[in-house]
């Protein structure tokens, strides 16, 4: 099972901010090229994203599905890969001080991406979260490759300001 994770220096809100937005999906997924919410609310309980995956000329249109979602903390999500099978990618959010870890585990469920799952596949999928986390770290710290840092709404509880 592929879990790694990743101290991201921003608060749980921002993360949760740019997890929540089925839009922004194929900004920190790799190998996602775009995305877009089709069915529900994104990420509420049962909705889904189209996202489309392009290699050279070829492109393959696939679903993702919101299995749980407990906001702001926990999202799990089904991610259909034709013709490689299902796969179940949990993401957990917990506060760390003023910043957020984020913990990030994904294994295959159905078809053959369960059936070909060994050592070396789960060092690509070690690969893989590592750079879908630089990529969330990067979205959430600086508010995306424009370096435009996201104004951080969850800073105060109550009106107050907390150090």
């Amino acid at each position: 099972m592929a879990v790694r994770h990743r101290l991201i220096k921003a608060s749980p809100g921002a993360v949760w901010a740019v997890l929540a937005d089925g839009h922004r999906y194929a900004q920190w997924v790799v190998g996602t090229a775009r995305s877009e919410p089709v069915h529900g609310r994104w990420p509420d309980l049962g909705a889904a994203i189209r996202f489309e995956v392009r290699l050279g000329p070829a492109r393959w249109a696939n679903n993702t599905v919101v299995r749980r979602c407990e906001e702001g903390a926990a999202l799990e999500l089904e991610a259909y890969a034709d013709p490689l099978g299902t796969a179940r990618i949990a993401i957990e959010l917990r506060p760390w001080g003023e910043h957020c870890l984020v913990i990030l585990d994904e294994h295959p469920l159905q078809g053959a991406g369960g059936r070909l799952h060994n050592t070396g596949f789960e060092a690509l999928i070690q690969l893989r979260h590592r750079t879908m986390l630089a990529r969330l770290a990067r979205l959430c710290e600086n508010g995306g490759p424009e370096g435009r840092p996201r104004p951080d709404r969850s800073a105060t509880v109550g009106g107050a300001d907390h150090a």
